[in-house]
């Protein structure tokens, strides 16, 4: 009771604080333009303190812990600031766009240069673009991409070692798949990038080498073994009357595993399906260095980038309290909603697959 208790306070408290820093974000008091209006520092005691604090963008117990002098420095140097901003920025519309807000989040928009609405990822430059919608959508592709390649052959490889293969064979191949998760993501990143992406560039003629694609196949390999040793479980604890009865009708065990083992065991493989979700939504070092260009396109053969990999590619350059530092909070944010959920919807499938195979209502 104690670890269990332990284990929701820590959760808890990552959550609270992965929170408190993306909840300007939430919240839509960062401001992220260019070229703003300027507050003059000889109006400081003329504008309310809660003017002045957003103004600079602190906290509370920032603003309260600073005394007049400093708010007064701070306040010329941003005046410094906006004054040295090149004219050709001054009369650019974008320039004075709050990149930080939901519109711009998830909308197209567009950009000066464009011919029309499109979602960018750009956080470096003179103009920031946080549109998630490119991130959203190569989490979705390489996620998926791994699920389908990983759960048929983890299924497929659980039935054959716990229904049909000798035990002699069951010994060797188990613990051989077990093993898949000693090796460090980032060998199997190394492989996938020297060796898994020429050969699939071959065999399938596509243009971009490193794309979604081959993330996805790379991904595949991390979420192999756990979906493989969970489902093998559930498909052992099967009870034997049920294979013994079917042996004596008449079945082949071909037709025992996937008929009948398969169908109680259910449960228990939606439950490994959901488990190798978030362990591939999660999975940073292989989509980091597979594919890391953030193109906003549906095709699995484009590059793509995760939000995991966002998170560690650029969480080192952004500034501590910046708005690119608080969209990266938000992010992790998302990324632990989307996990939780994802989680709590897998349980409430699971409790019904036992409910129809139990026969409870």
């Amino acid at each position: 009771f104690a670890v269990s208790l332990s284990a929701i306070l820590v959760v808890f408290l990552i959550f609270l604080f992965v929170a408190r820093e993306a909840l300007p974000i939430f919240l839509g008091h960062m401001n992220s333009a260019l070229v703003q209006d300027v507050i003059p520092p000889a109006e400081l005691d003329r504008r309310p303190p809660e003017e002045i604090r957003r103004y600079l963008g602190l906290t509370r117990r920032q603003f309260k812990a600073m005394d007049r002098d400093t708010l007064l420095a701070l306040m010329e140097t941003r005046a410094e600031a906006q004054q040295e901003i090149p004219p050709a920025f001054r009369n650019d519309k974008d320039a004075r766009i709050n990149t930080t807000q939901w519109r711009y989040l998830l909308l197209p928009h567009q950009w000066t240069g464009y011919d029309k609405p499109v979602f960018i990822w750009q956080p470096i430059g003179n103009i920031a673009k946080y549109n998630i919608v490119p991130l959203l959508v190569g989490s979705l592709k390489i996620t998926l991409i791994g699920l389908l390649f990983a759960v048929p052959l983890s299924v497929g490889a659980a039935i054959y070692v716990s229904q049909l293969a000798r035990p002699r064979i069951r010994e060797i191949v188990k613990p051989t798949i077990e093993l898949l998760s000693g090796i460090p993501s980032v060998v199997v990143g190394f492989f996938a990038l020297l060796v898994m992406a020429t050969v699939l560039q071959r065999i399938f003629g596509y243009e971009t080498r490193l794309n979604a694609f081959v993330a996805g196949i790379a991904l595949g390999f991390a979420v192999i073994p756990i979906v493989f040793s969970i489902a093998e479980d559930a498909l052992t604890s099967v009870p034997q009357s049920y294979t013994q009865a079917a042996l004596a009708l008449g079945a082949s065990r071909w037709q025992v595993a996937w008929q009948i083992v398969l169908p109680a065991a259910l449960p228990g493989v939606f439950a490994a399906t959901v488990l190798g979700f978030g362990r591939a939504i999660g999975e940073t070092m292989i989509v980091l260095m597979v594919c890391s260009a953030s193109v906003m396109s549906w095709s699995i053969f484009d590059s793509a980038r995760s939000i995991t990999a966002t998170i560690a590619a650029e969480m080192a350059e952004a500034v501590a309290g910046g708005h690119h530092y608080r969209i990266l909070f938000m992010l992790g944010a998302l990324l632990f909603a989307v996990t939780f959920v994802s989680n709590l919807a897998g349980q409430v499938v699971i409790h019904r697959f036992k409910q129809k195979l139990e026969g409870v209502k």
